[in-house]
């Protein structure tokens, strides 16, 4: 267990001898969502990961925030002492690697964004209760779900409210990704999301594509046919390859 602030983490290092890779969690999910892009990358690379605050193996906290999920990373960046680490972070953890790795330009080695770290996001009143509404609705189901790696230690309130910061955060992230200068590679999904019709999910998707004219760092690596919430276990050869192309622009950058 790593500690950081009021609480503490769940962390497993495989202590490979490549490439150091911290795997960033969706919001509510753990870290054994990335089991198979960890089979498929293989024991030469070094993986870490961990569960954020109230998930999976770790504590309860009294802060929820995405500034205390980013202290979460320097935690576990410090604890594991990787140098230079390539971030791969799923839908809330693609925000949290992007803004790690634009505030830490010279200890990153790239980004590998799934389906997630696009400048978009639900925000205003209405769409703040329209969360607050789909997790009350939700609320007896959560603790079922939490064992499957899809709640939170949380009350519904607290789950929205994280749902709800994270839009705000993802909304303002054009100017973070036109700064990052380290290799970001996209994979994206298809279709519809727990809270999001197609057509919505593909609007999002979408707002990308002016930054990725901007900013020649960023590309698509791929865009494959599963959805949000499928992609980790449908397609974690498409992202393990995008990591394998960070690795190499990484590669091909330090010579």
């Amino acid at each position: 267990m790593v500690p950081v602030d009021d609480t503490a983490l769940s962390v497993t290092d495989s202590r490979g001898p490549g490439r150091p890779v911290v795997y960033l969690n969706g919001s509510y999910a753990g870290q054994r969502s990335w089991r198979r892009v960890i089979a498929e990358l293989g024991p030469e690379w070094r993986h870490v990961t961990y569960d954020e605050r109230a998930r999976g193996g770790s504590k309860r906290s009294a802060d929820y925030s995405f500034e205390g999920c980013l202290r979460d990373v320097d935690a576990v960046v410090e604890a594991t002492g990787v140098d230079q680490p390539l971030l791969v972070g799923w839908s809330y953890g693609a925000a949290l690697a992007v803004h790690w790795a634009d505030r830490n330009p010279d200890r990153v080695a790239g980004v590998v964004s799934v389906d997630g770290a696009v400048p978009w996001g639900l925000t205003g009143e209405q769409n703040q209760e329209r969360i607050r509404r789909a997790f009350r609705t939700m609320r007896l189901g959560l603790p079922l779900a939490r064992p499957f790696g899809l709640a939170a230690s949380m009350t519904a309130a607290q789950h929205a409210e994280v749902n709800i910061e994270i839009n705000e955060v993802c909304a303002a992230l054009e100017p973070v990704l036109d700064r990052l200068s380290c290799p970001v590679r996209y994979v994206l999904a298809s279709g519809a999301n727990l809270g999001g019709d197609a057509a919505e999910m593909e609007r999002m998707r979408a707002s990308l594509e002016p930054v990725l004219r901007r900013n020649l760092n960023l590309r698509v690596s791929a865009k494959v046919g599963s959805n949000h919430t499928q992609i980790l276990r449908k397609d974690f050869r498409a992202i393990a390859a995008a990591a394998r192309e960070v690795a190499a622009e990484r590669a091909r950058k330090d010579r």
